[in-house]
């Protein structure tokens, strides 16, 4: 096994134990060890995964498979997966037994609940980061920031904001 894809599969296994709101949880720092720090990919490539496996059937993780699968072929996908999986297999199983012994304690309910503003800040920093990416001019930003303002203030189908967006690219604005 190579010297990156062992940085990898390390990376990803305590990835995976910050990964309690998913796979957007950790998305900003997976972005900034693989592109910005190591370079085993560029932006567009990573961003490129990132829309395949958002495009593609089954769950979110799926993104860690196919990185490891573009530095080292199937086997690197396989070990991504498991690195990324297996972590967060066994955390669920603990933290699904200490639930059924303290789950009344209030320092458990207390717990639980820091988890949740924790979650969030970092699933804002992923989004902050694709935004960065996506929307490198001030032109893509503005289209951006009408999209998610329609998102939280209107019943509009994200279809149709997706498609006023394509628009606004398609007559040049973003």
């Amino acid at each position: 096994m190579d010297e990156p894809l062992r940085q990898l599969l390390l990376f990803l296994t305590t990835q995976s134990l910050l990964a309690i709101g998913g796979l957007y949880v950790v998305l900003a720092e997976l972005h900034r060890v693989i592109v910005s720090v190591n370079g085993w990919m560029t932006d567009e490539e990573f961003t490129a995964l990132f829309a395949v496996a958002q495009a593609s059937p089954g769950p979110n993780m799926l993104f860690v498979t196919l990185i490891g699968w573009k530095m080292a072929g199937v086997g690197g996908g396989i070990a991504a997966t498991t690195a990324f999986i297996a972590p967060a297999v066994l955390l669920a199983a603990s933290a699904a037994r200490m639930w059924n012994a303290w789950g009344e304690r209030r320092w458990f309910r207390l717990l639980r609940r820091a988890f949740v503003p924790l979650t969030v800040g970092l699933m804002l920093a992923s989004a902050w980061l694709f935004i960065l990416s996506a929307a490198p001019t001030w032109q893509r930003l503005v289209v951006v920031a009408v999209a998610a303002a329609l998102s939280l203030t209107t019943r509009l189908p994200p279809i149709a904001i997706l498609a006023a967006a394509a628009a606004a690219g398609a007559l040049g604005f973003a």
